[in-house]
């Protein structure tokens, strides 16, 4: 029996669990403000991966990742930060990363880049986490990539992408999935060099790393052979327009002049007090443009994940879009 299958297993498990939970998981562990995602109709989204339960989906195969350990709780670790222009910059964030991290109950990988000041950040970024509706941006991506041109997307297609990237739609999500299929999603990953993540069956339960999405966000900000320029920006679009309620994580302290694209991912896993908690978005401005991806696993709430990637987003933001 496959790794991937045993997930799966575990993951329908999980979903029936969740169901007879309700509204006891999400008040338990989300803040109000943010518990609506959850608690509406759409709760659905807190267990972002989609299975029916007790089916599980047919095995598929593609090309194996590399293996890499997966993180594990409590943080212990220090951000590292280089830029040959910028040593002294470079030196404050590491420093406020690592404590705005420091004695927090979570694993946490980080990865950020801006090329103008030739600054980049890393910590843990080559770990696995559980993707959650992180992955949405590649499923948008590895579709526009299968279609070719944004002129032979359907009309449903591109409701469906809305739906799945403003408000994380996971219906829409699965939908998009099984349009790309295993194979298409393998081939974006092949052309775009994301080495490490490691397709999974249940969608939010394919494995992450900041080094991976990192590069994800670079292609969609760069010049490149994968995707066209309008293909870029439909992307990039979408995620400028995800919902106030899910615009929490990597935009805390971004200044008002700066227009973030954004995408989250949040999902109890295997149970309640085991919260995976993503953020990844890029940000650009006037002489602004640069990149925050900061996953996280092993949060005793969703509100901890959360309150987590904020701290250290608020350094990296102060930091960069005020240089």
């Amino acid at each position: 029996m496959s790794r991937q299958y045993r997930r799966a297993v575990a993951l329908t498990a999980a979903l029936v669990a969740s169901l007879t939970l309700g509204e006891t998981l999400t008040a338990a562990t989300a803040p109000p403000a943010r518990a609506q995602e959850i608690t509406q109709p759409s709760r659905a989204q807190a267990t972002a991966p989609t299975l029916s339960p007790g089916q599980l989906p047919p095995p598929w195969r593609h090309e194996p990742a590399a293996p890499l350990p997966r993180a594990e709780p409590p943080f212990d670790g220090h951000a590292a930060c280089a830029s040959a222009a910028h040593p002294r910059l470079a030196a404050r964030t590491a420093r406020g990363i690592t404590n705005a991290l420091r004695g927090r109950r979570l694993a946490v990988g980080l990865a950020v880049e801006d090329a103008a000041l030739g600054l980049s950040c890393q910590l843990n970024q080559g770990i696995h986490f559980d993707a959650a509706s992180a992955i949405k941006v590649t499923i948008i991506s590895a579709l526009l990539l299968k279609v070719g041109r944004f002129s032979r997307l359907t009309s449903h297609q591109r409701s469906l992408a809305w739906a799945m990237i403003t408000r994380s739609d996971n219906d829409a999500a699965t939908a998009l999935w099984d349009e790309v299929g295993m194979a298409g999603m393998q081939r974006f990953l092949n052309l775009a060099h994301m080495s490490h993540t490691r397709l999974n069956d249940a969608w939010g339960l394919t494995e992450l790393t900041a080094q991976d999405e990192l590069t994800l966000l670079r292609l969609l900000t760069s010049p490149g052979k994968v995707l066209t320029l309008p293909l870029r920006r439909y992307v990039l679009w979408l995620m400028s327009k995800v919902i106030p309620d899910q615009r929490w994580g990597v935009p805390a302290g971004a200044p008002a002049n700066v227009t973030v694209h954004v995408k989250n991912g949040w999902l109890p896993y295997p149970t309640s007090a085991d919260w995976h908690v993503n953020s990844l978005g890029t940000f650009t401005g006037s002489h602004i443009d640069y990149q925050i991806v900061v996953l996280t696993a092993n949060n005793p709430s969703f509100a901890a994940g959360i309150d987590a990637i904020e701290a250290a987003a608020r350094v990296i933001n102060r930091d960069l879009a005020e240089e």
